[in-house]
């Protein structure tokens, strides 16, 4: 079967794709469409179906594999499919693997790599609290998305994620000696814990109710809080830097942080944290983009496009 990241332009297919997300609009016209972004485990692309039924936006189901017939287009030197038809299927029959995307990391390296960081921690405190936290999310942290769909938005991206940003934090600690190592690598393993609680998972874009009222931050430092209490560590000075850590660590209120970065390591894990979800949202922008020719604009980036150099 084609697959997703295989399509080419002016083809036309028949096929199952999974629903990512979908958005309604009306043309000046006053015309129904839907704007579509679709999946199979090999990537994601956008589509457009115009003249929209109420069967069309009925069957269009986010989280649903749909049956879908389209001609796939080039617009602004990128692939987009033109949707004629979408027929909603018994989600009971459904294979989710053939659409869902994963780290091109497998799950057992980053397991390992994340068990190697928390053993390195030399602070007893922190790495106490960090070996707690890792038994209350258990496995799931390995299943979930970093986030719904900017960056890291697939199968282990959370874990990826993590294991990009000890990997940066180490280097960075070694070469500014200002940072405390420990605490850094601390706050990079647990700062983003909330999301398993915030995301819906690997199927849907939806935010949890939960998620969508609190949000991951203060879902992640609640955990931490409770576990602290829990291991009679709540009085420990490590403990309040490590809560400082994940309350500030989006680095501005108009990003969501309740705090402001106060320590270097809370600036450091900001700075981080942004520059690998940003080469994340990169490298997925530019894996469908042809040699000399440039992304769409990209709302993440100011709506600026990127060009891939190369032949």
């Amino acid at each position: 079967m084609t697959k997703v990241k295989e399509f080419r332009e002016k083809e036309r297919y028949t096929m199952n794709l999974l629903v990512k997300n979908v958005l309604k609009g009306v043309t000046q016209k006053g015309s129904p469409y839907l704007s579509l972004v679709l999946q199979d485990d090999s990537g994601t692309i956008d589509g457009k179906l115009w003249d929209a039924s109420p069967e069309d936006i009925a069957a269009a189901v986010p989280g649903h594999v749909e049956q879908l017939t389209f001609e796939v287009l080039d617009y602004n030197n990128a692939l987009q499919l033109r949707i004629n038809s979408i027929r909603d299927l018994d989600q009971n029959d459904i294979d989710l693997s053939e659409f869902v995307m994963a780290s091109p990391v497998a799950v057992s390296e980053l397991k390992a790599q994340i068990a190697g960081y928390v053993r390195s921690i030399q602070n007893e405190t922190l790495r106490t609290l960090v070996e707690a936290m890792y038994k209350k999310v258990g496995k799931t942290f390995f299943d979930y998305p970093a986030a719904s769909r900017i960056h890291h938005n697939y199968l282990g991206g959370l874990a990826e994620h993590t294991v990009g940003m000890a990997n940066l934090a180490e280097h960075i600690a070694a070469q500014y000696p200002v940072l405390d190592r420990d605490l850094l690598i601390s706050g990079v393993l647990v700062h983003d814990m909330g999301k398993i609680a915030e995301l819906g998972g690997l199927v849907s874009n939806e935010y949890t109710l939960e998620g969508k009222l609190t949000g991951h931050i203060s879902i992640g430092h609640g955990w931490l809080v409770e576990t602290a209490q829990e291991l009679g560590l709540s009085d420990k000075n490590e403990t309040l830097l490590l809560r400082h850590m994940i309350l500030s660590h989006h680095g501005k209120h108009e990003f969501g942080s309740p705090v402001l970065p106060a320590i270097p390591e809370a600036e450091a894990l900001f700075l981080i944290d942004n520059m690998d979800a940003r080469m994340n949202s990169l490298r997925q922008a530019l894996s469908q983009v042809k040699p000399g020719n440039w992304t769409p604009k990209m709302f993440a980036f100011e709506n600026r496009q990127f060009y891939k150099a190369g032949k």
